[in-house]
C-alpha cells in the first residue's frame, strides 16, 4: 500500500497561494457535497477540496501534490455509478468545475473543442443550433460533464446506431501528476503515429492524467425520427426480438429493454401523462429509427412490425408527435432514479454479446432466487448492456454487507460465460474493483498497474480504484 501524505497548514498555503480564496473548501459542510457521488450512499470525506479555474493551476497543484505523495481524486459532476469521483484515500478532491467553456466550434471539419466541466447536453444543444450532432447520450446527459464521459467512455441509449464517447474523441490535452502538458493525439480522422495514447486515456477513470481540452468530432444532425413501445408478455421473448431485428437488417438508433418492475416503479415515481402500462407485459422495448429519409425509417418502422408478429406482444405504441417521443423517452430516462428512490440498491451494469441476452436475464433472476434477492433491470438492450439494479428492501444488514458479494459475482461470472464482461459503460471505480480478477487475467491486471505506474509513479492519481 502507497505512504501517502495528509494535507498539512504548508500545503494550504501553497494551494491559497496558487488558486486564492475562492479556489478552495476546507470546511466540512462545505466539502461535504464532494464526498459522494451516484453511488450507492457511500461517503469519504476529501481533506480539502481545490477548484481550479485554468491549465497553469492546475498543473501546479498536481506537481506539488505529487512531490508530496497526496492523493488526488479528480471529480466532475458526481454522476458516477462506480464509486469514481470518491476521494477513498482522503487528501484532495481536484473539482473541474470552472472548466466549463465550448472553446471551438470548427463547422468547415465537423469538430468542437470543449473544457472537462461542459455539459454533456449543453454541448448536444449547442452544436445542434448549427445542425450538427454530438450523440454520446448517458442517462444524466442533463448534468454530467464530458470530462467525466471521456474517463468512462460513457455510452447511453444511442451509442447503439453512433457509438460511445470513444467514437467520437479525436484528441485530448492533458496534465500528468508532475506538472507536463501535452496534446495526446491529432485532430485528424485517421491516427497511425505511434501508441494511441488518446484510446489510453479514454475509459482511464482518471487514474492516468487530468484531461484540460477535448477535441470532439460531430456529424450533421438527423431530421427525422420514429418511436415505439413494444409491451412482450414474456421478458424472454421482448430478449429474443433485440438480436431478431438486427439480424433481418434493421438499424434502429436505440432499443432499449425495461422490464415490469422497472416501468411500474418509474409510473409510482414520476408519473406518465397519457400512458398506461400494459398489467400482462413482463417487459418493453422502446425502439427509435432516425436519419434523414423519412420514407426510410417508415420503411423500417412496417418491417419491424412485421417482425414483431412472430412474438406475443401487446398494443404497440407508436408515439404520433415529438410531445409523445419525449414522453416516451422520459420513462425510460427516469428508471434508474425511480430505482433508487425505492430502495437502498446496487446497481452492476453487465454486458454481453446481444444474441446471449435472454441467457443473462434468465439467469440474474435465477441466481436471485438462489440467494433471495429482488432484482430489477433495463438498459441497452440493442447493445446487450443490461443493468441490474438488486434492492435491500428487507434483506438483512449482514446479507448486504457479506453475502450479496458472493450473488454479484456469481452473476460477472455468468457474464463471462456467455462472453460478456462487468462493465459496458458505467467503469469499475471503487465497488467493481474487486471482481476484476474475475474477467481479466493476473497478466493483464499487471500489465494495466505497470501502465498506471508509467504515468502516475507515485500512484496519487485517483488511488484505490479498478484495481485491489
Amino acid at each position: 500500500m502507497n505512504n501517502y501524505s495528509a494535507v498539512e497548514p504548508p500545503d494550504i498555503s501553497i494551494f491559497k497561494h496558487v488558486l486564492g480564496e475562492d479556489g478552495m473548501l476546507l470546511k466540512q459542510e462545505e466539502m461535504l457535497g464532494y464526498a459522494s457521488d451516484a453511488t450507492e450512499d457511500f461517503v469519504f470525506m476529501p481533506e480539502i477540496v481545490l477548484i481550479p479555474s485554468d491549465e497553469s493551476q492546475l498543473a501546479t497543484v498536481l506537481k506539488h501534490c505529487n512531490q508530496r505523495h497526496i492523493p488526488v481524486t479528480v471529480r466532475g459532476a458526481g454522476t458516477g455509478l462506480s464509486g469514481g469521483a470518491l476521494p477513498v484515500m482522503g487528501g484532495v478532491i481536484l473539482s473541474m468545475e470552472k472548466f466549463n467553456r465550448i472553446l471551438e466550434i470548427d463547422t468547415n471539419n465537423l469538430q468542437a473543442t470543449v473544457e472537462p466541466g461542459v455539459i454533456n447536453e449543453f454541448l448536444q444543444q449547442t452544436v445542434q443550433e448549427l445542425g450538427l450532432f454530438y450523440p454520446p447520450d448517458p442517462a444524466s446527459k442533463g448534468s454530467c460533464f464530458l470530462g467525466g464521459n471521456v474517463a468512462l467512455s460513457s455510452g447511453g441509449p444511442r451509442a447503439l446506431k453512433y457509438g460511445t464517447t470513444r467514437d467520437y474523441i479525436l484528441n485530448l490535452k492533458v496534465v500528468l501528476p508532475d506538472g507536463e502538458i501535452f496534446w495526446t493525439g491529432a485532430n485528424t480522422l485517421k491516427y497511425s503515429t505511434g501508441y494511441n495514447l488518446t484510446h489510453l486515456m479514454i475509459g482511464s477513470e482518471g487514474t492516468l492524467a487530468v484531461i484540460t481540452q477535448i477535441r470532439v468530432k460531430l456529424i450533421p444532425y438527423p431530421m427525422f425520427r420514429q418511436v415505439m413501445l413494444v409491451p412482450f408478455k414474456k421478458i424472454r421473448q421482448a430478449c429474443e426480438a433485440v438480436s431478431l431485428l438486427f439480424r433481418k437488417g434493421l438499424n434502429p438508433s436505440a432499443l432499449e429493454f425495461m422490464e415490469k418492475d422497472a416501468i411500474d416503479l418509474t409510473c409510482a415515481y414520476i408519473g406518465v401523462e397519457g400512458f398506461s402500462p400494459d398489467a400482462e407485459a413482463e417487459a418493453q422495448l422502446l425502439i427509435e429509427f432516425d436519419g434523414n429519409n423519412l420514407e426510410h425509417i417508415l420503411q423500417e418502422l412496417e418491417k419491424t412490425y412485421d417482425l414483431l408478429t412472430a412474438f406475443e406482444t401487446g398494443e404497440i405504441l407508436l408515439a404520433q408527435d415529438e410531445s409523445d417521443k419525449n414522453r416516451l423517452w422520459k420513462l425510460r430516462r427516469s428508471v434508474a432514479e425511480a430505482v433508487r428512490a425505492s430502495s437502498v440498491y446496487k446497481e452492476e451494469d453487465t454486458v454481453v454479446p446481444r444474441a446471449q441476452l435472454p441467457e443473462l436475464i434468465e439467469g440474474v433472476k435465477e441466481i436471485g432466487r438462489k440467494y433471495g434477492f429482488r432484482s430489477v433491470c433495463y438498459g441497452h438492450a440493442g447493445d446487450g448492456n443490461l443493468h441490474i439494479n438488486i434492492l435491500k428492501g428487507s434483506l438483512s444488514d449482514d446479507f448486504w454487507e457479506h453475502e450479496i458479494h458472493d450473488a454479484i459475482a456469481e452473476i460477472f461470472i455468468l457474464c463471462k460465460n456467455l462472453g460478456g464482461t462487468i462493465s459496458g459503460e458505467h467503469g469499475i471505480g471503487y465497488v467493481q474493483k474487486r471482481y476484476m480478477h474475475l474477467v481479466q487475467s493476473p497478466a493483464q491486471l499487471e500489465l494495466m498497474k505497470a501502465i498506471k505506474k508509467v504515468f502516475d509513479p507515485n500512484e496519487i492519481l485517483n488511488p484505490g480504484k479498478i484495481f485491489c
